[in-house]
């Protein structure tokens, strides 16, 4: 028979610990998801990050920022590998994730102190709806055990922004990160700062664009885009404020082109209207047009981390 507990009764049996969210985002049209995990501290995360890589199982791809895990899965299920080191060490992997309707499955298996993260540190997440023990379940010490965790289905929201500010006023990094801040709706994940082409005429003093994503239900989405075309237009002091959406976890290929073309080549308009229809994503006019080709670019390079932020000179 299968034990239930809420993450407040998890809390209640073996006392406060340290998974400050955990949130699982899905893209079930590419069979792709991403889960979310922030710790109190470092050193559990980076301990963990090294354990599931190596354990493998639907997880391909993990990293650590700052304090959060990020980890890249298929949907679906796959066999763990903790191999011999899990004998002196122990180990931790994540075995499936599985969409069931609004929520999302997720099943752990630890070794040693590594059941302890899956059987009484995630569970107790306030993000987590409920977690099933096994009969056998026991933690801690030399124990193997294993663990299915619900939470919600959830999908990832990019919103892009352009050409907020003047020459004398603002700054849409500033706008776009009090927005994410303060956003009641969903969770706000990530926030990034994209250099274009300073060559440009048509710009502000850096030339930069912006973009933050949130983790949200599919059914919030249209509040999600209400709330930020609004708060955007309440801080926007340019003519020509524009603002994107995409939905998904995996940016296309063609759009992230067309985000590194922004960095080296002087575009027109049309052009990036043209990749937005292309590559699924919606562009919403605030306040004006022009700033639609830094809007569409953010979004397009939002998964290249650092690159991001500057040129390609910087990064040969």
């Amino acid at each position: 028979m299968v034990q239930i507990l809420r993450p407040d009764e998890v809390r209640q049996k073996y006392g406060p610990l340290f998974c400050k969210g955990f949130l699982t985002m899905v893209d079930e049209k590419r069979g792709v998801a991403q889960v979310v995990e922030k710790c109190i501290s470092k050193g559990p995360g980076e301990w963990d990050v090294v354990n599931r890589r190596r354990s493998g199982g639907v997880i391909k791809n993990i990293r650590m920022d700052g304090q959060t895990l990020i980890m890249d899965t298929v949907i679906g299920e796959s066999e763990l590998h903790f191999g011999p080191v899990s004998e002196h060490v122990g180990g931790q992997g994540l075995a499936a994730l599985k969409v069931e309707g609004d929520k999302v499955r997720t099943t752990w298996y630890g070794i040693a102190g590594a059941t302890v993260g899956i059987g009484a540190c995630i569970p107790q997440c306030p993000d987590v709806i409920q977690t099933e023990y096994p009969d056998d379940f026991k933690i801690g010490g030399a124990h193997r055990a294993h663990v299915d965790i619900i939470t919600p289905k959830m999908v990832r929201v990019i919103v892009g922004v352009d050409d907020t500010d003047t020459k004398e006023k603002g700054a849409s990094w500033v706008t776009t990160l009090k927005m994410g801040n303060s956003c009641p709706i969903g969770s706000f994940i990530e926030h990034r700062i994209i250099q274009l082409n300073p060559k440009v005429p048509n710009k502000t003093t850096n030339c930069c664009a912006t973009a933050v994503s949130f983790a949200v239900k599919e059914e919030e989405i249209p509040a999600l885009i209400e709330y930020c075309r609004d708060f955007v237009k309440k801080e926007s002091f340019s003519k020509d404020s524009v603002m994107t959406v995409y939905k998904g976890l995996s940016i296309p290929p063609a759009l992230k082109e067309y985000g590194l073309k922004a960095k080296n080549v002087i575009l027109e308009e049309g052009e990036a209207i043209k990749a937005a229809e292309r590559c699924g994503i919606q562009v919403i006019s605030i306040t004006g047009m022009g700033g639609v080709i830094g809007a569409v670019a953010a979004i397009g390079c939002f998964d290249m981390g650092g690159e991001a932020a500057g040129i390609p000179e910087d990064f040969r």
